[in-house]
């Protein structure tokens, strides 16, 4: 018998094995600095740039993994920075957090929601939002839940704009992840909006 013969019969019968994917922690919250509280989760959130929230997914190379941080505003679920990097570093969090910065025309009264990981604790990422103005929160127990949002746009991205997938190199997963972020703010209708586009509700009410 061949193997592709024996490889059927064993799909056939589901006895095949399917092969594990591995993951990659993006989320270190054993650090120094300080912690803050979530001032999010009650909040009645009603116009663009009043909450943004903020996370770091990975992306998956022939040579490893390389890391997509988000910055998604929560009212219109517009996806206002990002940045894609081959290490966890911070810089790669700072440079998303400017790009938000940058587009933004009103910030005043701003809420920046994360999980407790090193690179949104650092000094250099919350100076620049004490400097902004911008107030600091973070997820306190339940993380996944208490930043379920940012969750949720990693999931979109990867399930339906394919950034779930083995990319050649990280140049290759940049231009995926630019062309995903654009359709994604630009073409992706959401229920939760009334079937608008993030890119609509966004410039409509900011």
């Amino acid at each position: 018998m061949g193997r592709d013969t024996l490889f059927n019969i064993l799909r056939k019968h589901n006895m095949l094995t399917l092969r594990k994917k591995y993951s990659s922690r993006t989320t270190n919250s054993l650090h120094r600095f300080y912690k803050y509280k979530n001032i999010s989760k009650d909040i009645d959130v009603t116009r663009p740039n009043q909450v943004w929230v903020s996370d770091i997914t990975y992306i998956r190379t022939i040579k490893g993994f390389c890391y997509l941080a988000l910055i998604t505003d929560m009212y219109s679920r517009k996806i206002v920075g990002y940045d894609l990097s081959d290490s966890l570093e911070l810089k790669g969090c700072v440079r998303a957090l400017n790009k938000a910065l940058y587009q933004a025309n009103n910030i005043k009264g701003l809420i920046h929601h994360s999980d407790r990981g090193i690179q949104y604790c650092s000094n250099i990422y919350t100076q620049i939002l004490k400097r902004k103005k911008i107030d600091i929160s973070m997820t306190e127990e339940n993380h996944c839940y208490e930043n379920a949002m940012a969750e949720r746009v990693n999931g979109i991205l990867k399930d339906e704009f394919y950034l779930d997938q083995t990319f050649t190199d990280v140049d290759h997963a940049k231009r995926a992840a630019k062309n995903a972020i654009n359709l994604y703010n630009q073409i992706r209708l959401h229920l939760s909006l009334d079937y608008k586009t993030p890119n609509m509700v966004y410039k409509l009410s900011a």
